[in-house]
């Protein structure tokens, strides 16, 4: 009997620094997340048609995942109308969420740049994928001043198969052409990483086009 209450002891040491290590693996995640989950922040989706249409539009999640934060209210989709200058429900210049699903991004192509180049550095990329002035400013206007607590960054870049893997967008009027660019940055005081830069495809502005930004951080 008492053989077996040093058993039952031991067993529940284990179980105990087992639960505590795996406690304190999740701690070091983001409190909106779970460990094997990532949180994108702020991912705007800009919309110019060449008519005025009214458009449903709808985010899925294949690996899993769910919409967080939205504005206007995603509920179960957008269901809204946009003129031709992009302009949304005659208020919004862009649909706007967050969302939570698996880290599914890449991390072997991208660039390592100096606190102190970060907006020029953006603005350049911005446009080198298409982006126009607006959105390249929304951008600018929103992470510049956040991006401050490190010396150095390393950004990778994710783009629309990417992304699509995660967050598929689905529109009930068809987009000629979609670009989709999200931006994984993480702090380093490295300025020596070694980090292969990336192909950049040119995206054409042409017919009905939806481009999209946004950011793991």
């Amino acid at each position: 009997m008492k053989k077996l209450s040093v058993t039952l002891l031991i067993l529940f040491t284990i179980v105990q620094t087992i639960s505590l290590f795996t406690l304190q693996s999740c701690d070091k995640c983001e409190p909106e997340s779970a460990c094997d989950t990532t949180f994108v922040k702020k991912p705007n989706l800009y919309f110019f048609p060449e008519e005025n249409i009214e458009i449903n539009v709808q985010l899925d999640f294949p690996s899993g995942g769910k919409v967080v934060k939205s504005e206007p209210l995603y509920n179960s989709g957008w269901t809204v109308q946009i003129d031709t200058t992009g302009l949304i429900n005659e208020t919004y210049d862009f649909l706007f969420y967050e969302s939570l699903q698996p880290d599914v991004w890449q991390y072997k192509k991208g660039w390592c740049v100096k606190k102190e180049n970060l907006r020029e550095f953006f603005i350049l990329n911005l446009r080198e994928y298409g982006f126009g002035k607006k959105e390249t400013d929304d951008f600018i206007e929103y992470w510049i001043p956040i991006l401050t607590k490190s010396d150095y960054y390393l950004i990778y870049p994710q783009t629309k198969e990417i992304i699509d893997k995660a967050i598929q967008l689905s529109l009930s009027v068809k987009a000629d052409n979609i670009l989709r660019l999200f931006y994984v940055i993480k702090e380093t005081q490295d300025m020596n990483t070694e980090i292969k830069e990336p192909v950049i495809s040119k995206f054409k502005r042409e017919g009905f086009y939806v481009t999209e930004w946004g950011v793991i951080f």
